[in-house]
């Protein structure tokens, strides 16, 4: 695979502190969020700093000390009250996700829904996930494994899906009996915000912290001796400088780094289903997914009709004010992500892709929208089936079997999730037996269940949220070896 530089698409957070200033610092001029459909500026918030961020980190950690001690039950009972509060406020948050980043109003109100189902799952996993595990009897001892918190959860959340994405860490964290400090994108900080309306002020007050830092002050929170876990999501560049600091004090970091996640449409596919099916799993939130279905291998006697299907489907998208009920596809959360994007489609065609439909930023348009794109015979090396592309672009490559299949999909540094379109499980299940990645999905993609862990392979990170395996990620275990006679 290519080694190209970070997509500017991808949520990203460079940890480059610079050297001392020599003359006094300035202060930080307020975080602005712009509305990527007009670029009105949505709100203006101040930076943590100095006295004020050193008070936020103390909070969370007495926070800590106190909610350890709370029993299990009234802390699950506890983050349910804040959930209520959280579902109080659904439709505004809806409505704050599609002004800060785009998402059309349906999806963005999908996206609320989510959180409580998701927070439903793993709150009724934590009494049997968080239960010690007892020890066979043996004469004249007591043996049993404790789960025990970490205490302060240093997460920080991307823009993408700025609901959902930090509740996988939040609710097992606090059920567990961390808290939590709640770095959001700068893109979305107004989500951070609504964590902490949420939990931050239940019986024990500081579960949940909002912080809007800079790059600097982010570097300082990892440092701090009072946080005792790291949970990132974002860029490969990104992960690497935070699993970095971490590692230098000996703290676990989990890491969602995406994906370049590739799809197989088998010569027995139910063709009209996966063709929905991967052109939704591509252009679902505008492409801006770590699972979306970012490249496509279509067996050799289905690529015509897959293509003409394909092309039919991504024209039929509406674009507009994501605000708008009509609106099916919103605006790119980054103007760069636009020049990115038509790079990787010169790039395909300039190595003897052919460009089928989209391929360009929307002419005279103040919104950030990029036209929903199809590449066909696509070469394996180009970018747009290398580098992660977080845009609606799906490019296309026939394969004459089942082999070549498997050896395109496995050539990617990244490993997040693959799908096999297949009426045959057995192919499936061979499919998931040669390929690296955290799921494998037969006939469905771009999706996660939370009873399933989320993890990844390669540069997708390392890890896991979700499941019972997300509580095992932010616990650690403690031994009880009690002589009960002597």
């Amino acid at each position: 695979p290519m080694s190209p530089p970070t997509s500017p698409a991808r949520p990203s957070w460079s940890m480059a502190v610079s050297p001392a200033p020599t003359s006094p610092r300035s202060e930080p001029m307020p975080l602005e969020v712009l509305n990527p459909f007009d670029q009105s500026i949505v709100c203006g918030l101040d930076y943590d700093e100095g006295p004020t961020l050193e008070a936020k980190i103390a909070a969370a950690h007495e926070a800590a000390e106190r909610w350890r001690q709370v029993p299990l039950g009234d802390r699950i009972e506890q983050v349910r009250e804040g959930l209520e509060r959280f579902r109080a406020e659904s439709e505004r948050l809806a409505a704050d996700v599609s002004r800060q980043m785009g998402k059309p109003i349906a999806q963005a109100r999908g996206e609320v829904n989510t959180v409580f189902a998701r927070a439903d799952h793993m709150l009724e996993l934590a009494p049997e996930t968080l239960s010690p595990d007892i020890l066979p009897p043996l004469d004249g001892f007591h043996r049993r494994i404790e789960h025990t918190p970490l205490g302060v959860v240093f997460n920080l959340a991307a823009w993408n899906y700025p609901l959902i994405i930090p509740v996988n860490v939040i609710i097992p964290a606090l059920a567990a009996g961390n808290t939590v400090l709640l770095k959001h994108s700068a893109k979305t900080p107004l989500c951070g915000q609504a964590f902490e309306d949420a939990f931050g002020s239940l019986e024990v007050p500081g579960l949940v912290t909002s912080l809007i830092l800079t790059h600097e002050e982010t570097s300082r929170v990892i440092a701090d001796a009072r946080v005792s876990h790291l949970s990132f999501t974002g860029s490969v560049e990104g992960g690497r400088e935070v699993y970095r600091q971490a590692t230098e004090r000996f703290i676990d970091a989990g890491l969602e780094l995406g994906g370049k996640d590739p799809a197989y449409i088998a010569e027995d596919a139910d063709l009209a289903f996966a063709i929905a099916n991967t052109v939704d799993g591509a252009c679902y939130n505008a492409g801006q997914s770590c699972c979306a279905v970012e490249r496509v291998y279509v067996h050799q006697s289905l690529l015509d009709d897959y293509l003409a299907g394909a092309r039919e489907a991504l024209e039929a998208y509406r674009t507009g004010d994501p605000l708008a009920e009509e609106t099916t596809l919103g605006p790119l959360a980054s103007r760069g992500a636009l020049d990115f994007l038509e790079d990787q489609v010169r790039d395909a065609v300039g190595r003897g892709a052919s460009l089928l439909t989209g391929g360009a930023r929307a002419a005279d348009c103040a919104g950030n929208f990029f036209q929903p794109t199809l590449l066909a015979r696509v070469p394996n090396e180009a970018a747009a089936m290398q580098e992660e592309s977080f845009g609606p672009i799906l490019p296309v490559l026939g394969v004459a079997d089942d082999e070549e299949a498997l050896a395109r999909m496995r050539d990617s540094r990244f490993g997040l999730t693959a799908s096999i379109w297949t009426g045959d499980q057995e192919r499936a299940e061979r499919f998931a037996r040669s390929l690296d990645a955290g799921t494998i999905f037969q006939n469905r993609c771009d999706f996660l269940d939370p009873a399933l862990p989320w993890t990844g392979y390669g540069d997708s990170g390392k890890g896991s949220t979700l499941s019972r395996y997300g509580y095992l990620h932010l616990t650690r275990r403690k031994s009880l070896h009690f002589r009960t006679e002597t």
